[in-house]
C-alpha cells in the first residue's frame, strides 16, 4: 500500500462498522480538530498477531480518562475491530492506528461535553521508522521544545495535542539532516525522542531517563524486562545534558521505532555496540515470537 494516507484502497473500521477507505472522513466542525480532544495507539502485527494488543487498548481508555472522556467500545471490542481491519486489509504484518475523538455535536467551544465520541481503527503497511539506522545507527538533533511540566499537561496519556512540539522538532531535526531530535524535560533533563524512550550504556550498566512527565512506552517496558532477564543492571534517573558525552552506547525504543540505535545526538557520537544489536535483534525475535 502507497500513496497518500487519504487515497488508497482498503476499509477502516469507524464506530463499529468497515468503511471503504476513501469514505473514512470526519466533519470539519469535529471537536478533535480544533480543540486536540483526541487519544490513540500505533501498533504492530506480526505474523497476524498484534504485539501487546490488549496493553494498548487499556492504555487507549486510560489516556481517554486523563482527558475527560471514556472511549465507548469495551477492549474486547477494539480487539476485534483490529483483526477485523488486518482481515479486510489483507495484512498479516502492518502498523495499526486506533484513534478515539470528541465529534462533531452540539458544541463547538472550548467544552464538548454534549458531543458523540468517536473511534475508528486503520491498518497499513509500514517498515522500519527510522530506514537503515538499525545498521548504523540513527542521527538526533536536539530539540528546542522542552516535554512540560505534568502539572500543565496530562502527560502520561497518549493524547493528540501532546505531540505539536514534537512535529517541530522532527520537522526542525529533518531539515538538519537528522532522523529525529532528543527532547528535554521542563527541568532541563534529558527527556526522550519524539516518538521514543531512549537508552545509555555506560559501563556495563543502563540508563534511562525516569519517565515522570513523559510516556512510559509499552516498547521501553518489555527493553527493560529483556536486560533484566539477562541480568544487566538498569538504572531509571535522571539523565543531565552534559552526561550524554560519558555513555558508550544509546537506542531508541517504541513501537515504531522498535529498537534503534542511535550513533549520534548533537555532537555526541555513540557505538552501535554489542549490546545495542543485542537487544534490537532480540527484540525482532520476540515480536515474532
Amino acid at each position: 500500500m502507497a500513496g497518500a494516507y487519504d487515497d488508497r484502497d482498503g476499509h477502516i473500521w469507524m464506530d463499529g462498522v468497515m468503511v471503504p477507505w476513501r469514505k473514512a472522513n470526519v466533519h470539519i466542525l469535529s471537536h478533535a480538530m480544533h480543540y486536540a480532544s483526541s487519544v490513540f495507539e500505533g501498533e504492530r502485527a506480526y505474523n497476524g498477531k498484534i504485539f501487546l494488543s490488549e496493553d494498548h487498548s487499556k492504555r487507549l481508555h486510560n489516556s481517554a480518562r486523563l482527558i475527560d472522556f471514556e472511549v465507548p467500545w469495551t477492549i474486547k471490542e477494539i480487539e476485534k475491530a483490529k483483526y477485523d481491519v488486518l482481515k479486510a486489509n489483507g495484512l498479516s504484518d502492518g502498523y495499526v492506528r486506533v484513534v478515539a475523538w470528541r465529534g462533531a455535536g452540539e458544541d463547538m467551544g472550548v467544552a464538548s461535553a454534549r458531543n458523540p465520541v468517536r473511534v475508528a481503527v486503520a491498518a497499513w503497511e509500514w517498515g522500519a521508522y527510522y530506514g537503515d539506522a538499525k545498521f548504523k545507527g540513527a542521527k538526533l538533533d536536539i530539540s528546542k521544545w522542552k516535554r512540560p511540566s505534568p502539572e500543565t499537561i496530562p502527560c502520561h496519556a497518549k493524547a493528540a495535542g501532546l505531540y505539536m512540539i514534537c512535529t517541530m522538532s522532527k520537522h526542525a531535526a529533518e531539515a538538519k539532516g537528522c532522523s529525529d531530535a532528543l527532547m528535554f524535560d521542563y527541568r532541563g533533563y534529558v527527556a526522550e525522542a519524539t516518538g521514543a524512550n531512549i537508552f545509555f550504556v555506560k559501563d556495563g550498566e543502563v540508563h534511562t531517563p525516569t519517565p515522570d512527565c513523559f510516556l512510559n512506552g509499552l516498547t521501553r517496558q518489555t527493553v527493560i524486562g529483556m536486560l533484566k532477564e539477562r541480568n544487566i543492571k538498569v538504572i531509571e534517573r535522571v539523565i543531565m545534558p552534559q552526561e550524554l558525552e560519558t555513555f558508550e552506547q544509546c537506542w531508541l525504543t517504541g513501537t515504531a521505532a522498535e529498537v534503534t540505535p542511535v550513533g549520534q545526538i548533537g555532537d555526541y557520537n555513540f557505538e552501535v555496540g554489542a549490546l545495542a544489536r543485542d537487544i534490537s535483534e532480540s527484540y525482532e525475535k520476540l515480536v515474532r515470537a
